[in-house]
């Protein structure tokens, strides 16, 4: 393998860091998945059966040993079939605050009467928090989708890829874990590596022992932080690489594989993008209302609900399209790869990427 070995940065598993590199290398993330994000827009327009969907919790199950995460199985009321999905997929759930939020799933597709999501609880997240306090087995929810950001081609199935090597960072297995067994079934030729703080942190590890030594886990308790190519397990021409995780784990393993040829990079991330080439501006909430500054380092977003806390929002990244706003007067600059030329010329705008052009932006609030 060529290239050079990387040391992950000290805040791998999500500590805040304003780092300029991370934010150059972050950008090389984005762009990379540009291709899959373009490829895959079908999936990420409304669609006729992206519709709410009723489904009630039918089973919960502490996923850790520290009990920080927590697997709900999800059932429609009257048990009939769910609409189906394939690795990669997330939903959209309905909390009963009214927050939206989404969640990776991470069951069988084939068990086409229930759905598993898995979620981790975040000190002071809103979402997470809801999930792990509210949530009891017999509560009824409204979910959307399923949805795929992050589609898995098999290796021999779709890909040109010989192997694939999946990387999992802390509750970033749960996308994983159905591409595992994917991968497994169709007998493609496949490792992986599961990472996080200490063992008491990682969920399923009890579902991973049948995979044998297809998969390492390493801990930092243990290992200590993992280098880039330590994740990488020596992946080089052939291989398809899908990643998920903190994003300067995705980060990290996106430039190293930068210098190895014929590698695909696949990742998915649970954090906000940084800004790349933030310059500062102004939004109006409404015309004749308040006009608030958004700083270069800050999304539309984050300001908008520091004035307004109500603004709904889930992915933060600029594929959900729940934080979509109108622009009634401005010149918007988009960044997002799912709106269409149409809902661009109506006006329309994700505020959790997109900024202006140069000057203010009026929404139509």
């Amino acid at each position: 393998m060529t290239g050079p070995t990387l040391p992950l940065p000290a805040d791998l598993y999500g500590r805040r860091r304003r780092d300029r590199t991370l934010r150059v290398l972050d950008a090389v993330v984005n762009a990379r998945l540009n291709w899959t994000a373009m490829t895959n827009r079908r999936e990420l327009r409304p669609r006729a059966d992206d519709r709410r969907i009723p489904v009630v919790v039918a089973g919960r199950r502490a996923e850790a040993s520290d009990e920080d995460v927590v697997s709900l199985r999800l059932a429609a009321p009257d048990r009939r079939d769910l609409p189906r999905w394939r690795p990669g997929a997330h939903l959209d759930i309905e909390l009963p605050s009214g927050r939206l939020r989404q969640y990776s799933l991470c069951g069988d597709p084939t068990a086409t009467r229930e759905y598993r999501i898995a979620v981790r609880r975040i000190p002071g997240g809103t979402g997470s928090n809801e999930v792990h306090d509210a949530l009891s087995v017999g509560t009824a929810l409204m979910v959307r989708g399923p949805r795929n950001a992050f589609p898995f081609a098999a290796p021999g199935y779709g890909s040109p890829a010989r192997r694939a090597r999946f990387v999992a960072g802390g509750i970033g297995i749960t996308p994983i874990l159905p591409m595992m067994r994917l991968a497994e079934t169709l007998g493609v030729d496949w490792s992986m590596v599961y990472t996080g703080r200490a063992p008491e942190t990682l969920p399923f590890l009890d579902e991973l022992h049948r995979f044998g030594d297809r998969v390492t886990v390493r801990t930092d308790d243990r290992c200590g932080l993992p280098t880039a190519g330590e994740l990488l397990g020596g992946a080089g021409a052939g291989t398809a690489v899908y990643c998920c995780g903190p994003a300067p784990m995705v980060a990290s393993i996106a430039e190293m594989v930068r210098g190895i040829p014929d590698v695909e990079l696949h990742s998915e991330r649970f954090s906000a993008p940084p800004i790349v080439n933030g310059a500062p501006f102004e939004i109006q909430l409404g015309a004749g209302g308040a006009v608030i500054d958004v700083p270069a380092d800050r999304s539309a977003l984050d300001v908008l609900l520091e004035y307004r806390p109500d603004q709904p929002y889930s992915c933060r990244q600029g594929f959900c399209r729940t934080c979509k706003v109108r622009v009634a007067a401005g010149v918007p600059d988009h960044r997002d790869r799912v709106l269409t030329p149409a809902e661009r010329d109506h006006g329309d705008m994700l505020a959790c990427v997109s900024r202006s052009t140069g000057g203010r932006l009026v929404l139509d609030l």
